[in-house]
C-alpha cells in the first residue's frame, strides 16, 4: 500500500529532514536547461515561439555544450530569469557585468543635405 509522503516526512528525524532538504535545494539550485525549462512548465514548443525560433532549435540548443552568451541570455529570459555570469575566486565572487544586454541603437535620423 503507497503511503503519502507526508506521512513518511513525518517520521523521519529532523536531521533525516535537514538532509533531505539540502539534497533538493542543491537539484533545485543545478540542472540543465531543459531539467530547467520542465520545472517552469514549459515545453520545447511554447518555448520556441516565445523565442521565435522553430521547436528543434530548442532541442538542439538544450543538448549544446558550448554557445554564445546572448543566445543563453534570450533562453533564460524566455524562460522567465535573468542570466548573471558570476566569476568565483579563493578571496570572493565577481558578477561580470560586461554581458548586460546592450541598448538597441537609436535610429538614424534623416538628413536633406
Amino acid at each position: 500500500m503507497a503511503r503519502k509522503f507526508e506521512e513518511l516526512r513525518a517520521r523521519m528525524s529532523p536531521e533525516s529532514r535537514a538532509r533531505s532538504k539540502a539534497i533538493a535545494d542543491k537539484l533545485r539550485a543545478e540542472m540543465p536547461l531543459y531539467a530547467l525549462r520542465q520545472a517552469r512548465g514549459l515545453s520545447q514548443e511554447a518555448l520556441a515561439q516565445r523565442l521565435n525560433v522553430k521547436q528543434p532549435s530548442i532541442a538542439k540548443l538544450e543538448q549544446r555544450t558550448d554557445m554564445y552568451i546572448s543566445t543563453l541570455r534570450d533562453h533564460i529570459r524566455a524562460l522567465g530569469g535573468e542570466l548573471e555570469i558570476i566569476a568565483r575566486f579563493p578571496e570572493g565572487d565577481v558578477k561580470l557585468t560586461n554581458f548586460a544586454r546592450l541598448p538597441d541603437p537609436a535610429p538614424e535620423e534623416d538628413h536633406d543635405d
